[in-house]
């Protein structure tokens, strides 16, 4: 399948569920894909479920691999999780939880501008919170896309960060997950539907705003079963 070919994506904040899901999906579709993943064990598990087909990082590396030129290069180990190209940090893949807790890294620029800065652009950017999306602005193709892909952005920051990128053409939209299956998740009442969601509905609703609805941004749609209705 080639839905995605051509398609340069960065998927940053929680690299297992939803954001697994996500990259996935875009892979599967042809994308080329950089995944963030906080922890050695979550790194581990997404290349595995990914294979070379994407390139995995520590969130902290995020940046440094934009600017250096070869965000869609897969080149992370498979075996083994850790880099194969010259260049990167060489212990960007084996940092601490505490290394790691400060997010994606510094870009060139922290302003909106998409041309004062090397590296290739990035099509689509998926980030659990505006606050790990901002530091990639920079890196972002005009006419790109970003989704937020957590409940946490409220509709007004959302609407706030579409404005400030409209000028790009850079749509920003937000998916705003509820009662999604998660392992070790326990007992929990259910939404209106009867059920629990799964990782995967909220990747095709993210992708769905991230490459079908070309004339939308500001919007959050949840995902949730009826739990946000009226």
């Amino acid at each position: 399948m080639t839905k995605y070919a051509r398609r340069r994506a960065v998927v940053v904040g929680e690299a297992g569920g939803i954001g697994l899901a996500i990259a996935k999906r875009l892979v599967e579709g042809g994308a080329s894909v950089l995944l963030a993943a906080r922890t050695a064990e979550a790194r581990a598990l997404a290349v595995t479920e990914l294979g070379s087909a994407a390139r995995v990082v520590d969130p902290s590396a995020v940046a440094e691999v934009l600017a250096g030129g070869a965000a869609t290069r897969p080149d992370t180990d498979t075996r083994t999780g850790t880099h194969t190209r010259t260049g990167t940090r060489p212990d960007s893949d084996t940092r601490t939880d505490s290394d790691t807790r400060t997010g994606t890294g510094t870009a060139p620029s922290t302003g909106t501008g998409g041309h004062d800065r090397p590296g290739p652009r990035v099509d689509l950017l998926f980030a659990d919170a505006i606050p790990t999306a901002r530091p990639l602005l920079p890196y972002i193709e005009d006419g790109g896309a970003i989704v937020l892909t957590s409940p946490t952005p409220c509709p007004d920051a959302v609407r706030a960060l579409a404005a400030e990128l409209a000028a790009r053409g850079i749509r920003v939209n937000a998916v705003a997950p509820g009662c999604i299956e998660a392992p070790g998740s326990g007992a929990v009442p259910l939404p209106p539907l009867g059920r629990l969601g799964a990782a995967e509905e909220v990747a095709r609703a993210a992708l769905f705003l991230a490459t079908e609805a070309t004339f939308t941004t500001g919007a959050r749609l949840p995902v949730d079963g009826g739990l946000a209705r009226p």
